[in-house]
């Protein structure tokens, strides 16, 4: 793809600068010798976005696992929470609390273990209680959203950590880091579990228009099959807007439940195309970017033609709509979420397209009501089916409609309703049948 730039290296920053020794929230002080050497936290992507479920706790050696246990630690973090709260709560120390540490054990790199059993190493791995408020990492910067750069998870060492013995089941070890009430903030960039596994690139239309975006190819990419590949469209505050690249990945789960089979019920192996629209000029000129950027994408890599969908979160829709009105076949099905209400002439299109659609949405939606967006869409879609002389039966199968009450959503977002939809991994099926 000639007309593209690569941003590997600054794919999506979740971490902290270094804070020099002897300042207020200083790094570790042990660094080079005994004590705590770095702390990482470590990041997955939920339903509802991004949080830091895990830190990894580096000392100078092997530690000892034997001595280490769910009191080891205190973790704390901010309760801020970008769908609800203002920006200036990210350090606002009223408004943190500590975190559910859920597991203790050692590994050899920061990463996590499936079955949370110890393996020898120098990094102490605390998992924590995903279900907790606090650790989210996604913020808000006026109109849009980003990934905050200064993580402020917190970790105080209350017991002493010791080192393996020198022979196997002899003594606890010498001692690596005294306990201590010294709350340790990140000393290293997060380590973003999926997130981290994108692609990050710029490309620029034939007309000069940039867009970045990010992929994702399955694990042993092989050019020689043809892959589905869905085309997540991210909502208004995910659009770029100069300085929050990456943050249509980490916002929220449609781009990173496709690599992951307890999400989707499925091992097929999946194409992600996620793009980053700059918020600029209508919808439909927008539309026009993504299906330019998605006819190269699909041109370099091994693409099924026949198999090329949309899933959409809130104002992507509106690109969405545009798309499937003006390309029509160009996408073989779409999943529209807590999305804008399609026009008339829009919906006309869709049916005579025959593109299988299914709505989503919040009954209690608070940014966009249901009788107009959701419902609008469903019914508008649907009767246009009838006026083409399709039986009621015929229509059920080409344009489907789910609303959702308010206890489908963990956290009292009703507008994403992104987070309910992806949670039923039927839906997905459905998507990736058409």
């Amino acid at each position: 793809m000639s007309k593209r730039t690569s941003l590997a290296a600054a794919a999506v920053l979740v971490g902290t600068v270094l804070i020099a020794p002897g300042s207020a929230n200083a790094g570790p002080p042990g660094r080079g010798g005994d004590g705590v050497q770095n702390i990482i936290p470590i990041t997955q992507i939920l339903a509802f976005g991004q949080k830091v479920t895990a830190v990894a706790v580096e000392y100078s050696s092997e530690v000892n696992p034997r001595t280490l246990n769910r009191d080891t630690y205190t973790v704390s973090d901010s309760l801020y929470n970008f769908r609800f709260d203002p920006v200036e709560d990210i350090t606002d120390p009223t408004k943190r609390a500590d975190r559910t540490i859920t597991a203790v054990y050692t590994n050899d790199t920061p990463d996590l273990n499936a079955d949370r059993q110890s393996d020898p190493g120098k990094y102490v791995i605390v998992e924590l209680d995903s279900t907790d408020p606090g650790g989210n990492t996604v913020m808000a910067t006026g109109n849009y959203v980003k990934v905050n750069p200064d993580l402020q998870t917190q970790v105080v060492q209350n017991e002493d950590v010791y080192a393996q013995p020198a022979k196997p089941g002899q003594g606890r070890g010498p001692r690596l880091a005294a306990a201590s009430d010294e709350a340790y903030r990140p000393t290293e960039p997060a380590i973003n579990l999926l997130a981290d596994d994108f692609v990050y690139e710029r490309f620029t239309t034939t007309t000069g228009t940039m867009i970045p975006y990010a992929y994702h190819l399955p694990d042993g990419y092989d050019a020689a099959r043809k892959y589905p590949v869905v085309v997540i469209l991210p909502g208004q505050g995910m659009g770029f807007n100069g300085s929050n690249e990456g943050v249509q990945v980490a916002a929220d789960i449609p781009a990173t439940a496709w690599l992951q089979e307890k999400w989707t019920g499925t091992s097929e192996d999946v194409i992600v195309l996620a793009p980053q629209n700059q918020r600029v000029g209508s919808a439909a000129a927008q539309a026009d970017v993504m299906v330019e950027l998605l006819n190269t994408f699909a041109g370099e890599f091994s693409v099924d033609q026949d198999r090329i969908y949309a899933s959409t979160v809130s104002y992507g829709s509106t690109l969405a709509w545009a798309a499937l009105a003006t390309y029509p076949g160009l996408f073989d099905g779409a999943l529209i979420t807590g999305g804008f209400a399609a026009s008339a002439t829009q919906a006309t299109a869709v049916a005579a397209s025959g593109t299988p659609v299914w709505i989503t949405h919040g009954t209690h939606d608070h940014l966009l009501n249901v009788s107009t967006t959701g419902q609008a869409s469903y019914n508008r879609i649907w009767n246009a089916y009838m006026e083409l002389g399709k039986t009621p039966a015929q229509a059920n199968e080409l344009v489907k409609y789910t609303e959702y009450a308010d206890s489908a959503f963990y956290e009292p977002d009703r507008h994403l309703a992104a987070a309910p939809t992806y949670e039923d991994e039927t839906i997905l099926q459905w998507l990736l049948a058409q």
